[in-house]
């Protein structure tokens, strides 16, 4: 391990940020910076920073041009979901699907390694997609289309808290392969998120709030039926992070 390598910070960090968590085109990263993919999580509110911000962008420009909210939130919600190839709302399913599919851990853990969907991954995702559309919608409706970037950022941040606060419930997979982030990595990062969610004008102690309420639920139940997070988790939870931080700024507007 090299003396960068042990660094808090590293120059390679958000470039790692973006391979890791967007399906962005991106040039390739030397092999020895991927040895950075843990301490590297003080930058995953950049991935959020950057999907949030193109759908913002999408989304303020088609309400410029006279397009109504609702279906201007769902060409946003569409580039939510693309920058990141799904990665957080296949988590989402596969962790409603495994969580509630099995009646041990080991078969838990095994239908969430499944690649086939069952009716409580549908359902998740059908229930979380709706909540998310319909709440960037209103947000669009009442001016609080910042929120969106806000989301987008803390919940990357939580991502990275229950991933330095939990176990890892397998010995392989994605969060496996990543690491576990130190305690000062995750606080940095929810640092870096609520600055840049601060720049937003978006309500934030309530929302920021309710959405780590809601991750540490999560990470609860995940303790509770399969010891720990994966990579499935991580993509569950923020999900939830973004939804609750969303629903509860539009309701306070």
């Amino acid at each position: 391990m090299t003396k960068n390598d042990k660094a808090l910070v590293s120059p390679w960090d958000p470039a790692l940020a973006l391979v890791l968590l967007t399906r962005l085109p991106l040039p390739t990263l030397p092999d020895h910076a991927f040895t950075r993919q843990a301490r590297a999580a003080w930058a995953w509110p950049l991935a959020g920073l950057v999907a949030g911000g193109m759908a913002w962008a999408a989304g303020a420009s088609l309400l410029a041009l006279g397009l109504p909210p609702m279906p201007a939130a769902g060409v946003m919600l569409a580039l939510l979901i693309m920058t990141t190839g799904a990665m957080h709302e296949d988590g989402l399913a596969d962790t409603a699907d495994g969580l509630w599919g099995g009646f041990t851990r080991e078969r838990r853990l095994e239908i969430m390694r499944d690649s086939r969907i069952g009716s409580y991954g549908v359902l998740a995702l059908i229930v979380m997609q709706g909540l998310r559309w319909s709440a960037i919608a209103g947000l669009a409706a009442s001016g609080g289309l910042g929120t969106v970037l806000a989301a987008a950022l803390w919940s990357r941040a939580l991502m990275a808290g229950l991933m330095a606060t939990l176990p890892q419930a397998r010995s392989d997979g994605l969060s496996r392969s990543v690491g576990r982030p130190f305690v000062l990595t995750a606080l940095l990062a929810c640092a870096c998120a609520l600055i840049g969610a601060w720049f937003t004008g978006t309500p934030l102690i309530l929302p920021a709030f309710l959405a780590l309420a809601g991750v540490a639920a999560l990470g609860a139940l995940a303790h509770a039926r399969i010891g720990g997070q994966t990579g499935d988790i991580l993509g569950a939870a923020q999900q939830i992070a973004e939804t609750l931080f969303l629903l509860t700024a539009l309701a306070l507007l």
